[in-house]
């Protein structure tokens, strides 16, 4: 089986391991946010890894830097959803920094990934 470029860069495993962790944290999410708050936390994870795919895809390095920002933008977006999700008490303080923890790292790839170039 081929592996793509994506599926080697260190920003991409680090945000899958975000996705694995927002997928597993919404599962105990209320009923009545599986439209709302859950919906958006997913979508923008998996916002993370689909933008760095993208990215990597493209021919030229303004595209490819373009989607390197989306995808930070969209970690960014996780980290406020995920302060949001504290707030409402969907989530422990504890889970909030292991979150933290991994868009750090997802973060700081993503950014070294974007100045690469």
């Amino acid at each position: 089986m081929k592996t793509y470029s994506f599926e080697k860069l260190i920003a991409w495993k680090e945000g899958r391991i975000l996705v694995k962790l927002i997928y597993k944290v919404t599962k105990s999410f209320p009923k009545d946010e599986q439209y709302g708050m859950t919906s958006q936390l997913r979508r923008a994870a998996l916002s993370i890894t689909n933008n760095i795919a993208e990215g990597s895809g493209r021919t030229t390095v303004d595209d490819q830097k373009n989607f390197y920002k989306m995808a930070y933008s969209s970690t960014m977006e996780v980290l406020n959803c995920c302060i949001a999700a504290s707030d409402q008490e969907y989530i422990t303080e504890e889970t909030l920094i292991n979150i933290r923890e991994q868009i750090d790292k997802t973060a700081f790839l993503i950014t070294k990934l974007r100045e690469s170039l």
